[in-house]
């Protein structure tokens, strides 16, 4: 990946919450995401505006971690296809690796009844990451469930189609119990080899209940209002130029090209 700022001197201040704990005050399994595009350089600026009580996720002395995730669709594309038309019952399948724990998850994720998020994990091995087959009884169960991909999963095939890599800061918000991450060395991968970094890019993610965060009105102040992007959909978009993307038009012209924003800055 190109050199990126990263959040580390930045939140060196915020004291540290460990994984369980973390878990265990803010799971949010369903929840209310808003995303913010920002350019990276901002970052330091919007984390020294945060409540003092924010604590950041801290693991064996880190507080940025990398993450790569392997998202399956059908041939036809039938999950990007659900997103970019908004219907109603879209759904997301990936396996989810943090790199430096090692630890993987199996994630199927849904639409709420009242326009919500909700994701369903099972743990994963690393070594599988790229396949479904250990956990497609899983899938299918959910798909069922949920009445997604054309009711069962069961006759659908599935196969790897986009990689993502990132670097990931994750905030306890204590005030509303809630979470936000900021992802920064962004990159975007399909399975032909094409390939997409966006150094200059942040991607700000709050993740709550019904109620705005902190950080949610911290970017508002700024001038930032939430965006329609799908690391997913909005990534193999930005690498397909042919599929539909009428949603993410506007925002794969202002940020999804090489050219986009400034160069990253130095480390703070």
């Amino acid at each position: 990946m190109s050199a990126v700022a990263t959040p580390t001197t930045a939140l060196a201040g915020l004291a540290p919450i460990d994984l369980v704990e973390l878990t265990g005050r803010a799971a949010l399994q369903t929840r209310f995401d808003r995303k913010y595009l920002l350019p990276a350089a901002e970052v330091p600026a919007l984390l020294a505006g945060l409540d003092p009580a924010t604590r950041v996720l801290e693991i064996d002395g880190r507080r940025s971690f990398r993450y790569e995730s392997v998202y399956f669709d059908t041939p036809d594309l039938v999950s990007y296809r659900l997103t970019a038309h908004r219907r109603r019952r879209r759904f997301k399948i990936r396996t989810r690796t943090y790199v430096d724990s090692g630890l993987c998850w199996l994630e199927v994720k849904t639409e709420g009844t009242r326009g919500g998020t909700v994701k369903h994990r099972l743990p994963y091995h690393p070594d599988d990451s790229g396949t479904l087959s250990p956990g497609r009884s899983f899938v299918d169960g959910i798909l069922a469930t949920v009445g997604s991909g054309g009711g069962s999963g069961s006759g659908l095939t599935f196969a790897s189609t986009l990689t993502t890599r990132y670097l990931r800061s994750t905030l306890f918000l204590p005030a509303t119990a809630s979470r936000a991450t900021i992802d920064l060395a962004l990159c975007w991968e399909d399975g032909h080899g094409v390939r997409l970094e966006l150094p200059g890019l942040a991607i700000v993610e709050t993740k709550t209940g019904s109620t705005a965060s902190h950080v949610d009105r911290l970017l508002w102040s700024h001038g930032h209002r939430p965006t329609a992007v799908s690391k997913y959909a909005t990534g193999l978009a930005a690498l397909r130029p042919e599929l539909p993307c009428a949603r993410w038009r506007r925002t794969l012209r202002r940020h999804f090209t090489p050219a986009a924003g400034p160069e990253a800055p130095p480390p703070v």
